[in-house]
């Protein structure tokens, strides 16, 4: 389009040259004359408006002449004058932060976010980035801690408490007589057995052996060892314990209920025997001492690092639960107007104290831009952008030129009569 309209103000002038040129041998032809006159005013506007033109961006002919190549001299001062422009009126911190207050920033943040979580791009992108972040995680510099965490806790906890829990639970499902019932019939099995016999029998024997009496007591007792050898005495003791066994695994057996009581009154005093919970506590520090479940944390956390991150990867977990969560808490959101305005205040005030403290770049970074380019460059950028209208200046200057030769013309002639 520059380019036309160069050709175009070309075409002009020469139409105003060749005119005055083929009507200057007959001017004594008042008809004429008044073109002739026409055409040499279209000439002079022509050129006067080229060489205004022209003196804009460059010497005209090449020559020097004062006051010409405006745009290249006064660059520095062009500049500045944009700059200004730019920074307390185009684009001044008051008419940006003034602009920004008729903008719902806070809603527009959520609606951007809602279309955009429900793409499936985004989906994917968001699956991507959990399963990376996940991956991420130092589980050898996180097991420690962990097990730290864990070892401080168990440190802490009452033996006391843990004592209580368990005798409350034992007695609510009858442990104590599950229990019981558990030793009787283990005590059943090895009473029955024939070694067992003879173990016992050799062991009351030997205990026999040992006992020193005076007298008739004495002699008694050596007729009594004569009777009996380590089988029956086995057997004798055998069949007692059996007895005994078989009486306390009668529900109804008085013997079965001492026992029974004298355990849940044990458990029920648990709590405050403060023996018993300072041996437990001792031997729970003396464990704990001695554990460091680190390692086995350590693969635990590491298993569960490459399901979690397999499974966010390859399962519809942000789809069907993180999405949905995330656009139940924008509705919730949506709802508590002061929230929403707690933020919009929030987001406001940073984005004022943003432009405040960036306002000046903003003249900064045209100067910067304009200072890239050499006079050259400059110069075409802003013919190819206004250079249209400023060719058709030399053009209405011919036309113009034209009409006001043609009119004086006629009133130099009109006096002449």
């Amino acid at each position: 389009m520059v380019r036309s309209s160069k050709h175009l103000a070309r075409i002009s002038l020469a139409i105003m040259g060749v005119g005055f040129v083929l009507t200057f041998p007959f001017s004594d032809s008042k008809i004429i004359a008044f073109l002739h006159g026409g055409f040499e005013a279209g000439i002079v506007g022509g050129l006067a408006d080229w060489f205004a033109v022209t003196a804009l961006f460059r010497y005209p002919f090449g020559i020097p002449i004062p006051h010409t190549s405006l745009l290249t001299k006064n660059r520095s001062r062009i500049t500045k004058a944009l700059i200004s422009t730019l920074e307390n009126d185009w684009l001044s911190k008051k008419s940006i932060k003034d602009k920004l207050n008729t903008i719902q920033m806070t809603e527009k943040i959520i609606n951007i976010a809602e279309r955009e979580l429900r793409s499936p791009r985004i989906n994917k992108a968001v699956a991507t980035l959990l399963s990376q972040m996940i991956v991420k995680v130092d589980v050898q510099k996180l097991a420690p801690l962990l097990s730290k965490y864990m070892k401080d806790y168990l440190y802490s906890y009452k033996m006391q408490s843990l004592l209580e829990i368990g005798s409350k639970k034992i007695l609510e499902h009858q442990f104590d007589q599950k229990g019981l019932d558990y030793l009787l019939m283990q005590g059943e099995k090895w009473i029955s057995k024939e070694e067992t016999k003879y173990k016992l029998g050799s062991m009351a024997v030997t205990a026999l052996n040992k006992i020193e009496l005076d007298g008739f007591l004495q002699f008694a007792l050596k007729s009594f060892q004569s009777l009996i050898n380590e089988e029956k005495m086995g057997k004798i003791i055998q069949n007692l314990i059996s007895n005994v066994i078989h009486d306390l695994q009668n529900p109804n057996s008085n013997d079965r209920e001492k026992v029974l009581l004298s355990i849940q009154t044990f458990l029920h005093n648990a709590g405050d025997n403060q023996a018993l919970i300072e041996e437990l506590e001792k031997f729970k520090q003396s464990l704990l001492e001695e554990w460091d479940p680190s390692e086995s944390i350590e693969k635990i956390l590491f298993e569960m690092q490459k399901k979690l991150a397999g499974y966010i990867q390859n399962s519809p977990f942000v789809e069907a639960h993180l999405i949905p969560l995330i656009m139940e808490l924008f509705q919730s959101l949506r709802g508590n107007q002061e929230k929403m305005m707690a933020i919009e205040t929030w987001l406001h005030t940073q984005i004022t104290n943003f432009v405040e403290e960036n306002h000046s770049k903003i003249g900064r970074l045209v100067e910067e831009n304009l200072n890239k380019l050499d006079d050259q460059t400059l110069i075409n950028m802003v013919e190819n952008n206004i250079g249209k209208d400023l060719q058709w200046i030399r053009v209405n200057g011919a036309i113009c030129g034209f009409i006001i030769g043609i009119l004086i013309t006629g009133i130099e002639m009109l006096f002449s009569l």
